[in-house]
């Protein structure tokens, strides 16, 4: 299982900095993008695996993510938005949009009703995640990850 979590772990890094170039992130920043992908998604799938619980995991994952992306902004001096948009990315129900759309497309009300549904309340916990993650004040991160000056 942990195997499977250093993989998981690995891969979302890869794909969130694949976004980021996709998108123009800062070349110096590409690899805390990565960084803050993979964040997130491990949380998602420890509580998703271990508590039977996406809803709880996707809330987890966006709030560690939004956590970890406002502290390296703080530390980094950039708008937390690099690391916050690259690092949503693994989160984001694609797929349940996907589906969605085409059941709806091709008129299969039941499954189309299932589908949204389900991308709904996915899209829902992300948001609160990420609005409890930016309910602490930002002094906290600045204070905590910024460097400090020191006059001798």
């Amino acid at each position: 299982m942990c195997i499977q979590f250093i993989i998981q772990f690995v891969v979302a890094m890869i794909a969130t900095l694949a976004f980021a170039i996709v998108f123009s992130a800062p070349k110096t920043e590409l690899l805390y993008c990565g960084l803050s992908g993979a964040i997130g998604w491990i949380f998602y799938s420890i509580i998703s695996t271990t508590l039977s619980a996406p809803t709880l995991g996707n809330v987890v994952g966006a709030l560690f993510l939004t956590l970890f992306s406002r502290g390296l902004a703080a530390k980094r001096k950039n708008p937390v938005t690099i690391y916050l948009i690259t690092g949503i990315f693994p989160l984001v129900p694609g797929a349940g949009i996907y589906y969605t759309s085409y059941y709806l497309i091709m008129n299969e009300m039941d499954i189309f009703a299932g589908y949204g549904l389900s991308t709904i309340k996915t899209a829902g916990a992300i948001v609160m995640g990420i609005i409890f993650g930016m309910a602490f004040p930002q002094s906290w991160f600045n204070k905590a990850f910024a460097p400090s000056c020191h006059k001798s």
